[in-house]
């Protein structure tokens, strides 16, 4: 075995100075209890000596640590032989990938590059973050930041989380009919805790300087109270919270409508509730698939696609969110089906996008409508709660 790793970490050697490795990723913990997860190395380059600096990547924190090219092998070869069995070298002619088996047993294999193209080296170069720790008192407030401006320890991924959510949503204006727009109405259905409603309205409001008017709709008079409370102490006058529920709360002049993990059919309530108010933009990441689940009834050949129980509830998380979308492009929305954020993050991570589409036209619907029609007969589905909502499900 440690032939191998010798070899693995000589190749490391050449590539850095052949100027062509891009990153090294060591994973696959031995223990898999072990709080540290994965490390990922790039070469920096500090006071114009290049140095090799790791990021250890554990289950509630990360650590980096910078180290010259001899110390970085002695870590690289420490790691493999008591913490992983996977090493790969990415370089910009190949990936060299060393593993290592139950048995100690150790093989090196050389496939296609994965980036034809190195990584910035520079160690100041800061990762563009759309949320701000430094002041940020309603991200004190919830919890999230320390009055230094760290992240509260076991609330790494939710920071991540609110990151890469503003992130998208930047996006997803920016590629709509909303992106000259200088005002905006927007309501967040579920809102919760706010974390997200919160973000969303400091970005458009004092980086976007965009006039925003957001609503957050939650059930839990506490949570209300607690996130007027907070708005408030922000001085965002733009932001409220309002105490009801998804399918009671009356919209108007929607421009945007969010709703962020809502249970089961609530997120129907929410698509249906922004087509209605023709919002330009909806945008859900739906949680629970248990409506549809209930009816399969499947007697062709994908009758083992369901047998078995966690393989139905799979199924029937695609065949939900498939009819949801298709019900969007009924009514002229262009849609988009992606995961939103990385898996390790939250579990709940796809997300629905609906967008105002000027090309499409109501004589298109009926294809979607006949669309709908063969998905459930292949299923065995009587009726989506959505098309239920539009009196659409005979």
């Amino acid at each position: 075995m440690q032939n191998s790793i010798d070899k693995f970490i000589e190749s490391i050697k050449l590539s850095i100075a052949s100027k062509k490795i891009v990153k090294i990723l060591v994973n696959t913990p031995k223990n898999k209890n072990n709080d540290l997860k994965k490390v990922v190395i790039r070469i920096v380059d500090i006071k114009n000596e290049n140095k090799l600096s790791f990021l250890y990547n554990h289950q509630t924190k990360d650590i980096t640590k910078n180290y010259n090219l001899e110390d970085a092998c002695l870590q690289i070869n420490s790691l493999l032989n008591t913490e992983f069995q996977n090493a790969i070298l990415y370089t910009i002619e190949n990936d060299i990938r060393l593993q290592i088996s139950k048995k100690n047993k150790a093989t090196i294999t050389t496939n296609k590059p994965t980036f034809t193209k190195q990584i910035e080296t520079e160690h100041n170069k800061q990762k563009k973050r759309f949320v701000s720790l430094e002041n940020n008192k309603y991200l004190q407030s919830l919890g999230v930041a320390t009055k230094n401006g760290d992240i509260v320890q076991n609330m790494q991924d939710k920071y991540k989380q609110i990151n890469k959510y503003v992130e998208t949503i930047d996006g997803i204006i920016k590629a709509s009919n909303l992106k000259n727009k200088k005002s905006l109405s927007i309501v967040d259905m579920g809102s919760g805790k706010g974390y997200l409603t919160f973000a969303v309205y400091d970005y458009l409001v004092n980086t976007l300087k965009i006039d925003a008017k957001v609503t957050g709709v939650e059930q839990r008079p506490d949570l209300v109270e607690l996130c007027n409370k907070i708005a408030k102490e922000n001085k965002f006058n733009g932001l409220n919270f309002s105490n009801g529920s998804i399918e009671s709360y009356k919209t108007d002049n929607v421009d945007i409508l969010i709703a962020l993990h809502a249970c089961d059919t609530a997120t129907d309530d929410a698509i249906y509730k922004g087509i209605s108010s023709n919002a330009e933009i909806i945008i859900t990441a739906p949680c629970c698939h248990k409506q549809i689940r209930n009816q399969f009834n499947v007697e062709n050949e994908l009758k083992d696609v369901v047998k078995f129980g966690i393989l139905e509830e799979r199924q029937a998380e695609i065949v939900t969110d498939t009819i949801r979308s298709l019900m969007l492009e009924a009514y002229q929305y262009k849609t988009q089906v992606f995961e939103f954020i990385a898996d390790a993050h939250t579990h709940k991570n796809v997300m629905i996008v609906g967008s105002k589409n000027s090309e499409n036209n109501t004589s298109e619907s009926e294809k979607y409508f006949e669309k709908i029609k063969n998905l459930k007969s292949v299923f065995g589905i009587k009726y989506h709660y959505l098309e239920k909502l539009f009196n659409r499900e005979k």
